[in-house]
């Protein structure tokens, strides 16, 4: 029976945390798995729920912080100094497991040892709300080359997991390392590109392996600020793997031009959105222009920055009413929509 060693890094999140741990020792019949919960020095009675959950269940493990040492730092602290497990898995204490979601990954790394890491499609879920349905029965499984789904990832300029439905090989953990502490926002996808330059990667089809909170006023949909840092955070994170992993990507120079291109096109697709929405008091345009820049000299070539150019000359009034007559703006949706259908599929 594979054994798995599950980190639940805990702030201030107590209230979550029964639901989180039965998720993991209650629901995955078939595999041997240990806990350990780390308090990261709660200002409220987290600590004390968690050691009560310890002493019901001699599977969990607690440690406290007496000071906050922030989230890369407990993270690390979990995968590389506590777990020894056959895989790992890192689980924030407000998700959960979907039933089963260990088993099928234990079962995927088992039977593919050239696969250092397994993932599969998680749920999103609002905060407050009820957990939506999720299906149990795989449909079977995929192992992708590491180095074809890490050029992927540096083409499409974005990454396709989430975090609480990844499980990894310990012994490539160790080999790895750590989360970044310099990528406080981009630590999770600078971690999956590392891991998929020494080792192949596994998706669980057919079966969803984790349910994700999404909490109010999330960022991505409310801070366009932070949408701008979140480029800049994916720019390092980049950057950061090549420097990394340099003796195992001869071919960096050309990963780098794919990135920093996409990149660009990102930044640049997101600030014409600005004129069809309406948003442009509020979506720092010019910024975001000054980052595609930064990352491509010959961006004023893409099409996107023509669509901006154009957008400008319509001016960000009019805009908003002409938006559903312009190509490029039929054909963001219909990307954006093929994307999606990928990724439900397949996981990239």
């Amino acid at each position: 029976m594979s054994t798995v060693s599950v980190v639940i890094p805990c702030y201030k999140y107590g209230h979550f945390l029964a639901d989180c741990v039965k998720s993991v020792l209650d629901e995955q019949p078939g595999v041997d798995v240990r806990v350990l919960i780390i308090d990261d020095a709660s200002p409220d009675d987290s600590a004390d729920v968690a050691r009560a959950l310890a002493a019901a269940d001699p599977r969990i493990e607690v440690r406290v912080h007496e000071k906050n040492q922030g989230h890369i730092a407990t993270y690390n602290e979990g995968l590389l100094e506590w777990a020894d497990g056959d895989y790992v898995a890192l689980l924030s204490a407000d998700d959960r497991l979907v039933p089963g979601a260990l088993v099928r990954a234990a079962a995927l790394l088992d039977a593919h040892p050239e696969a250092g890491f397994a993932y599969g499609r998680p749920l999103r879920f609002r905060h407050g709300g009820p957990l939506p349905a999720a299906r149990t029965r795989s449909t079977g499984s995929v192992v992708y080359p590491g180095r074809w789904w890490l050029e992927r990832r540096f083409r499409e300029g974005t990454g396709c997991i989430t975090s609480p439905e990844v499980v990894v090989r310990t012994s490539l953990q160790r080999k790895v390392g750590g989360y970044d502490p310099e990528l406080p926002h981009a630590g999770d996808i600078e971690m999956w590109m590392r891991l998929a330059a020494h080792a192949d990667v596994g998706y669980v089809r057919g079966a969803d392996q984790a349910f994700y909170r999404v909490h109010g006023n999330n960022m991505s949909t409310t801070d366009f600020g932070g949408q701008l840092d979140d480029l800049r955070q994916r720019l390092v994170a980049f950057d950061s793997v090549l420097d990394k992993c340099a003796g195992l990507l001869p071919d960096a120079g050309r990963l780098s031009a794919l990135a920093r291109t996409r990149l660009a096109r990102y930044a640049l697709r997101r600030a014409y959105r600005a004129y069809d929405r309406g948003r442009t008091g509020v979506v720092p345009v010019e910024e975001l222009e000054a980052f595609a820049a930064a990352c491509l000299p010959q961006y004023t070539g893409l099409p996107e920055y023509r669509a901006l150019r154009r957008r400008r000359r319509i001016g960000a009034r009019a805009m908003p009413y002409l938006q559903p007559l312009v190509l490029s703006a039929v054909a963001d949706r219909g990307r954006e929509w093929l994307w999606w259908q990928s990724w439900k599929r397949r996981g990239i």
